[in-house]
């Protein structure tokens, strides 16, 4: 059977678009896949990178690099900010530039799409109600922002907490098993990188800077700067005491975990301790008015039936 000569050109054509698609997505997916390998990424499918391998330190884009500089003169407000992103988990180079442009946004998109949102009610906003609903709006679109930034350094601060521990058991066994220091962060952040992944993360940032050849106080100063928790820091400090007083590391790790292990129950029971206080609300807010209400019910009901009745006839009887 003889086809259209336009259903032939169609095919053709679909043919072709089809071909040329399947190679651009393959060549996309070969960029994808190098830039993936660059930020420490996985690929599908593929176990998850603990660190990239290259770490930008300035912004390429020409309109955050703008946004920097026009927004961040100061340089301390800017390593400050830098610093409290990182904690939170924002590592990029123009996490704060993506941060001063969110809080502009919401300051001026919220109010503007209140204001939009009142030319298509009913019963629009009117007088005191016109001005103080955008600035509430401008308000929670500054702090929105940073809320979020502190919510979620917190929460990564505490998720460390609760790893570090473990980390630590693991590291004591490596280093009393005959393995290095070095050895001991490389070993740990393999063996926890499933089940912990973030205090494998920054072992295994330590375990690159030590490779890289930057001495390791450095690297255990930068360690503690990073994660921002005492007992980070006290370990920190324990190694590089341990390391310049020539003391076995091994035995002060030992220490410091039964140390940690104590905190960690001791910190348990006062939460456990904390239950009664805090059941005390409820208690107080749910349970005792129905108690009251059921103990007083029958003296209000017999005060309805009898009394109010007896009082009523009382006054309403004529006078002699």
């Amino acid at each position: 059977m003889n086809l259209p000569i336009e259903i032939l050109i169609e095919l053709l054509v679909f043919a072709l678009i089809t071909t040329g698609a399947f190679m651009l997505a393959r060549r996309l997916e070969a960029g994808f896949s190098v830039r993936r390998r660059l930020r420490g990424e996985a690929a599908p499918g593929g176990r998850p990178s603990r660190a990239p391998l290259v770490r930008r330190q300035d912004v390429s884009h020409p309109i955050l690099a703008w946004v920097q500089r026009s927004s961040l003169n100061d340089p301390k407000d800017r390593l400050k900010l830098r610093r409290d992103l990182a904690q939170a988990g924002f590592e990029s180079a123009s996490a704060p530039s993506w941060y001063v442009i969110s809080r502009f946004t919401l300051a001026t998109g919220l109010p503007l799409c209140f204001l939009l949102a009142q030319q298509f009610l009913a019963k629009p906003a009117s007088g005191v109600q016109l001005v103080f609903i955008p600035l509430v709006l401008t308000a929670v679109g500054f702090i929105a922002p940073r809320a979020f930034v502190d919510n979620r350094a917190g929460a990564r601060r505490s998720e460390l907490e609760n790893q570090f521990p473990d980390a630590l058991d693991l590291m004591v066994v490596c280093v009393e098993a005959g393995l290095g220091l070095e050895s001991a962060f490389v070993r740990v952040g393999e063996e926890t990188v499933q089940s912990h992944p973030l205090i494998a993360e920054e072992f295994e940032r330590v375990s690159q800077q030590l490779r890289a050849g930057r001495s390791r106080s450095e690297a255990l100063k930068s360690l503690g700067e990073r994660i921002q928790l005492d007992s980070v820091k006290s370990f920190v400090a324990l190694l590089i005491q341990t390391d310049a007083l020539g003391v076995s590391i091994g035995q002060a790790l030992r220490t410091y975990a039964l140390e940690m292990r104590e905190r960690r129950i001791l910190k348990a029971e006062e939460k456990a301790m904390r239950i009664p206080v805090l059941l005390t609300l409820p208690l107080v807010a749910c349970i005792l008015p129905v108690i009251v209400t059921a103990l007083l019910l029958p003296v209000i009901i017999d005060l309805i039936r009898h009394v109010l009745p007896a009082l009523a006839g009382h006054h309403g009887a004529p006078a002699p």
